[in-house]
């Protein structure tokens, strides 16, 4: 993902902008990271240089969860202790 892209983003949930880029792997463009949203503390997670903005209803899991267990030291705190719609504490179930 390039990040001028940040420039029009907004976030699908509650439509907040501007978001905050997290980068934790990137070579000419961001590889893997996350869109984080300040104010309804939702996480979109870039991978393969795509980042997946989907609404909660369309979000299961099953690439975020592993996500989050690869990249939990990188992740800021907050979102490990209460981001929307996944958490730290889903990798205990």
């Amino acid at each position: 993902m390039k990040p001028s892209l940040m420039d029009i983003l907004a976030c699908p949930m509650c439509k907040s902008y501007p978001l905050r880029l997290h980068v934790f792997l990137e070579h000419d463009e961001v590889v893997e990271g996350i869109i984080l949203c300040q104010k309804c503390n939702r996480w979109y997670p870039i991978i393969d240089e795509i980042p997946y903005m989907l609404p909660d209803a369309l979000r299961d899991g099953k690439d975020d969860l592993p996500f989050l267990k690869k990249w939990k030291a990188c992740f800021p705190k907050n979102i490990l202790d209460s981001g929307v719609p996944f958490n730290s504490t889903a990798l205990d179930a």
